[in-house]
Formats: C-alpha cells, structure tokens, sequence
C-alpha cells in the first residue's frame, strides 16, 4: 500500500486520467442504473400498492389486463380469503390549458382492498370524482379541485391525490365504477377486468386464469423488454470499464519495468509489487466509483419530475462493488508482467 500511494502521489496527473476516464464510465452506469430502476416502478407503482397476492384475468387475456373482461357473476363464483373488483382503461384528458395528459383509469369499489391511501384531499364520494397519482400535481400543476375534460366534453373533478400509482409508465385516476363505465361509455351489462385476491384462490370458474403479482408483473408490456435491455447495457459498460482500467494499468506497468527491475535486484519480491498494483487498482476504482455516485445522487436532485428516475441505494452498491472487483480483476493481467521482469534485463 505504502508503494501504491507513493507512486499515485508522484504521478498525480497520470492517475487522475485513469480516475477520470472510469468516473465517467461509473457515472454513466449509474445513471442508467437510475433510469432503468425509475422506468420499471413507473410501470408497477400502482401493483405493488395493492399488495395483493393472485390476480385473476380470463384465460385468453394471457396476463393482460387492458384485454380482460369478464362479468359479475364470474367474480361472485370466485372462492378466495379476501378479494377486490377492479376495471381498467386507458384514456387521454386535458387540464384547464388544454394540454393533454394520458393517464389510467381504475374503478374500484371504495371499500375494499384496492382503496388507495392518500396523502391530500379526500377519497371519491360522488360520481365523477377521482383521485390522482401526485406525480400530476408535480409535473402538470393540478390540484385538489381541478377538472379534467374526456374526449367527449365529460368533466372528472380531482377530489384527493395518493402516491406512487402509476401503472404502464401513467398516472392512475381512481374512481368509482360508476364514474368509470360513464366516463368510457360502456353500456349494457358491467364488465370486470380483474379480480385481485390476498390469499390463494381455492375455486376458480371456467375461463378464467390466475397469476401470481410477480408473473403479472413479467408481462407488463414491455416490462421485461425494457429490463433485459438496460441489465444488458450496464453489464457490458461494468466490463468495459474493467477492460479499460486494466489496459491502463498494463500500460503503467510495462512503463515501470525498468523500475520494477531495480527494486527486485534490492530484494523486493515479486508478490509485494503484484500486492502494490492491486492495492493501486483498488484504490483508484474506488475513488472513481465513488465521485461516479456521489454525482449521480447530486443529478437525481435536480433532474425534472417527468424524467422516471429513482435511486435505489442497494442496486448503486451491489453495482459500485462490483466495477470495483472488475476492476481489479482487469488489473491481475499486469501481475503476469511483473513476474516476468528480469531485473539484469531491466537495469541494462
């Protein structure tokens, strides 16, 4: 460690280039890592406050719940602990300027489970009332009070905002099942779209289908797309910066054979120089990952609420650890070197 330091200190702008090249690296990891992790809540906020244990969806839904729908009476032959009613749509509205917003619609009965917990105003008591995601308060300026037009001149009037309920990367607004069949326009007989249960289902009727929350999760649309594709880029930048970390410290090493050679003809061994490159290695990816996340954090500050980005404290560590021993393990290449330096050779 002593000669580590030593040598850091000596050739202070050589070694910042090396920490500045993976800082940047780190903090695009990062970043992306926020991004990644903001996108996928954006998506399940709203399931993971139902706390539910199964969701039942018609069979040829397969797991999704914009095309399930199925009557009243199937819901009352369900036979499970503790269940809720829920209907779903998608819709576009405009606030008082005229912008347009695409939210979520869920109506639910008030008085089960599905009941969101709110954090300003009240929970809808007359038809044509909802209660909003906060986020629209945040980013569009809507508050308690306001209306919001449908496409067909029908107002819903904003009575409460909950938070984190936002489902497929929109706002929800939840509202009674009457406000819902009159704000889409469906006539006739009710439909449901989903049951969600606490529990375990213990009788279903035919043509229906039940799912775990984390596999209704997985078919979100493009949930597990978008998952797979952001692990795929963060894990090949980890290598990247591995590879180039090691390549530099290569390169130094090569540079320092000559000095290498010196100081194994005084009697330093070969296991004490690989042990000072390590603990050199380890030191600058420390200090770069660590400047990486410290102005990933500062970024989430200032970031704008309609960017989805979220900072999960245990994902930025496991994440940070690992750059780190990638990093050292790109740097074992070099220790082959210092092995092979023949001190004759190298003083001569």
């Amino acid at each position: 460690m002593f000669l580590a330091l030593r040598e850091i200190k000596y050739s202070k702008l050589r070694y910042s280039l090396v920490i500045g090249l993976m800082f940047l690296i780190a903090y695009l990891v990062f970043f992306l890592t926020g991004l990644a992790y903001g996108l996928a809540q954006k998506n399940r906020e709203a399931v993971d406050t139902w706390q539910a244990d199964q969701i039942v969806l018609t069979d040829e839904a397969n797991g999704s719940l914009r095309v399930s729908h199925f009557s009243q009476q199937a819901f009352d032959q369900i036979k499970a602990p503790e269940k809720a009613e829920l209907i779903q749509s998608s819709a576009t509205v405009k606030n008082d300027e005229g912008d347009k917003i695409d939210v979520t619609f869920f109506g639910i009965i008030k008085n089960q489970f599905l009941r969101p917990d709110l954090v300003e105003g009240k929970m809808f008591s007359e038809k044509g009332e909802v209660v909003a995601d906060i986020s629209l308060k945040d980013s569009d300026g809507l508050n308690i009070g306001d209306q919001l037009k449908l496409s067909d001149g029908k107002e819903l009037t904003i009575v409460g905002f909950t938070q984190k309920a936002n489902f497929n990367v929109s706002p929800v607004l939840y509202m009674s099942q009457d406000t819902f069949y009159e704000a889409t326009g469906q006539t006739g007989s009710k439909m449901i779209s989903a049951v969600l249960v606490r529990g375990k289902v213990s009788q279903l009727p035919k043509g229906l289908d039940k799912l775990s929350i984390s596999q209704f999760i997985e078919k979100l649309p493009g949930y597990r797309a978008q998952n797979i594709t952001f692990s795929f880029m963060i894990g090949f930048l980890i290598l990247i910066a591995a590879l180039v970390i090691g390549i530099f410290i290569y390169i130094l090493t090569l540079q320092k054979k000559a000095i290498f050679g010196v100081l194994k003809a005084q009697g330093v061994s070969s296991a004490y120089l690989a042990k000072s490159v390590i603990a050199q290695t380890f030191l600058l990816s420390l200090v770069a990952v660590g400047l990486g996340m410290g102005l990933t954090l500062l970024t989430a500050l200032i970031l704008p609420v309609a960017v989805p980005f979220q900072v999960n404290y245990l994902f930025f560590s496991g994440i940070g650890v690992l750059m780190v021993l990638m990093a050292v393990l790109g740097a074992l290449f070099s220790i082959l070197s210092i092995v092979k330096v023949d001190p004759l050779k190298a003083i001569g």
